[in-house]
């Protein structure tokens, strides 16, 4: 199956905080979206793995994503090296998404940043001919792709972006999708410990950041993300 957007968190819930409302957009646009988790999430203070999956699969459902994976990679010791690298590469090749998302490029915890710099490189390193890459149990050799784009969205920290996305009318479907995962956030019935995300403030947040980009570039609610590079129109219309 090829995809026209890849999505990877290095955490479940990270895809739909950071670009929820875009996922569900393209979605609605007919294109074909997937989600790759990095990590089961399984360092978290609440809920485990087995229920992250759970709510992992709930929330693609809502979204409507055309497939999701995850990397089993060790959630807080996974590192960007040559072997995560090509796992990596074999995900991109076996989709050859023509727009990658992924992690903040700088953000509060570590697996973030990391986990944003791991799939920038595999993304590059994905292109090269002379890496030759073939999937777990298939004999066949898989070919050279390289994203035409690598975007980041914002999660924790108010990075500036370099450009947003209206996501208008696709606010409740992404808050829709985050709570999906029941056991990480506001739940005022939750006897779980509190942590920084799992309060009823953290999820205002998400909401109003959504609603406060969305001020600034004159729609009712937007995403942010920064770029690698320049980001080429072929004409001004685009850029409204």
């Amino acid at each position: 199956m090829k995809l026209d957007i890849l999505v990877f968190g290095a955490h479940p819930d990270d895809a739909e905080l950071g670009a929820g409302g875009t996922i569900a957009k393209e979605v609605s646009r007919g294109k074909k979206v997937g989600i790759v988790d990095l990590t089961r999430g399984e360092l978290g203070t609440r809920g485990n793995a087995e229920i992250r999956d759970k709510e992992a699969a709930k929330a693609a459902e809502i979204l409507g994503v055309a497939v999701r994976e995850n990397m089993e990679f060790a959630d807080g010791f996974f590192v960007n090296d040559k072997e995560h690298q090509l796992e990596i590469i074999k995900i991109i090749r076996k989709y050859k998404p023509g727009i990658v998302l992924c992690n903040a490029i700088d953000d509060r915890h570590i697996d973030h940043g990391r986990g944003s710099q791991l799939v920038s490189n595999a993304c590059f390193l994905s292109g090269l001919i002379k890496i030759d890459t073939k999937m777990d149990g298939d004999d066949v050799w898989q070919e050279a792709w390289r994203p035409k784009v690598v975007y980041h969205f914002i999660q924790w920290k108010n990075l500036e972006p370099d450009f947003v996305v209206d996501v208008s009318g696709f606010i409740d479907k992404k808050t829709e999708a985050i709570l999906a995962y029941s056991s990480q956030f506001y739940d005022p019935k939750s006897d779980e410990p509190e942590t920084p995300i799992s309060s009823k403030n953290f999820i205002d947040s998400v909401i109003y950041r959504a609603r406060d980009l969305g001020r600034l570039t004159g729609v009712e609610h937007a995403e942010g993300f920064t770029a690698e590079r320049f980001v080429a129109v072929d004409n001004f219309d685009n850029l409204i």
